[in-house]
């Protein structure tokens, strides 16, 4: 049996989609699917995500470790590292009996345990990172590592290839035209005419951003526009006991999760989302215009990072999670709306950042090296 290529990480959407876009590269590129592992947490989002892949999935014990000395994130963070622990040991068995070709980090805590192993076996690693900075993962992992996929050359990690980060298939040729645009409204249930404007954050959702696009559609009410607001699965019950009745002069549709992305990027005219680094490469690769709003607190302050790359070329909108309220965001897209040429401009410039061909260019470094 041919030794696997294991792609490991996980914990949120972004990595997984990562994962699944390099996994689908390196087939493309002669891989056969048996040939292929995904490794991830029984806490992420793997499960689901992955689970009709056909590619062989195995899922670890541990979690994220929390950055706090409360006593319940004490004890969390005591039974992440035993969590940890175990999925060390697991995997040294696993690579001791089928040694990996290679092991691809994505990123997040499901990559840990495959990383620190890939390392203890020397088995060559490559790390995939798509943050404008390492994430902790990374930053440890950088000991062992083989060669890294980064989006800047300016990302400290050991022998980089900048690539871009993977995007799904379906954003890579994504036609924005304005019929194109019109028939991914018509199948989205919207008027294919009127002005549109899509919000997400995330499968789990964030809750100051639903606020204030709640908020904003109490301003806007009298408004000929649709806002498709994909509030996550964490707030759409309580965002959807609290639609005003008579809604937009448009249309306000509220959606717990947006399974096709690729409808909902080609529909918009301004998206309204966070500054994670999957988010962004799908910005850059579609030429959307876009309003990020970084996630406060998030490590290293990375998706300030993020949404900041994309603003020094006049390819997005900031907007800071503190001064984001429905009036701030209405003055926002007020001016975006009323300025087509604008509109344009920023989708030019996003392109021009954009790697379309990001996964088929890991997939070859990773080939490289096993």
């Amino acid at each position: 049996m041919t030794s696997p290529i294991v792609i490991a990480g996980g914990g949120t959407g972004g990595h997984v989609f990562v994962a699944e876009a390099v996994a689908r590269a390196l087939i493309e590129q002669g891989e056969r699917p048996e040939s292929l592992e995904f490794v991830g947490s029984k806490r992420g989002q793997e499960r689901t995500l992955l689970a009709n892949s056909g590619i062989a999935l195995t899922l670890l014990p541990g979690r994220g470790l929390r950055r706090s000395f409360r006593p319940k994130a004490i004890v969390q963070n005591v039974g992440a590292l035993l969590g940890l622990a175990l999925g060390i040991i697991e995997m040294l068995l696993r690579f001791a009996k089928n040694r990996p070709r290679v092991v691809v980090s994505v990123g997040g805590y499901g990559a840990l345990a495959p990383g620190i192993a890939a390392g203890l076996w020397r088995r060559p690693l490559v790390l995939v990172n798509i943050d404008a900075s390492p994430g902790s993962t990374h930053r440890f992992l950088n000991r062992f590592t083989t060669a890294s996929c980064v989006i800047t050359p300016s990302t400290p990690l050991r022998n980089p290839t900048v690539t871009g980060a993977p995007v799904r298939p379906e954003l890579q040729s994504l036609s924005r035209s304005l019929e194109d645009r019109r028939a991914a409204r018509l199948r989205l249930g919207c008027d294919p005419d009127l002005p549109f404007v899509a919000v997400t954050t995330g499968s789990l959702g964030a809750h100051s951003v639903n606020e204030a696009v709640r908020a904003l559609g109490a301003l806007w009410s009298s408004q000929a526009i649709t806002i498709y607001h994909v509030t996550g699965r964490r707030d759409f019950a309580e965002m959807s006991s609290d639609v005003p009745e008579e809604g937009l002069a448009g249309a306000y549709r509220l959606v717990a999760f947006q399974e096709n992305m690729a409808d909902l990027y080609q529909a918009s005219d301004v998206l309204i989302c966070r500054a994670g680094a999957l988010t962004v490469a799908e910005i850059t690769v579609s030429g959307l215009c876009a309003v990020l709003i970084p996630l406060p607190g998030a490590p290293g302050d990375h998706q300030t990072k993020n949404a900041q790359a994309l603003v020094d070329h006049q390819a997005g909108i900031m907007l800071r999670d503190g001064d984001l309220n429905g009036a701030t965001l209405s003055a926002t897209l007020e001016r975006l709306l009323n300025d087509k040429g604008r509109r344009a401009t920023m989708e030019q410039a996003a392109r021009q950042l954009g790697h379309p061909d990001a996964a088929n260019e890991v997939a070859s470094v990773v080939l490289g090296h096993g």
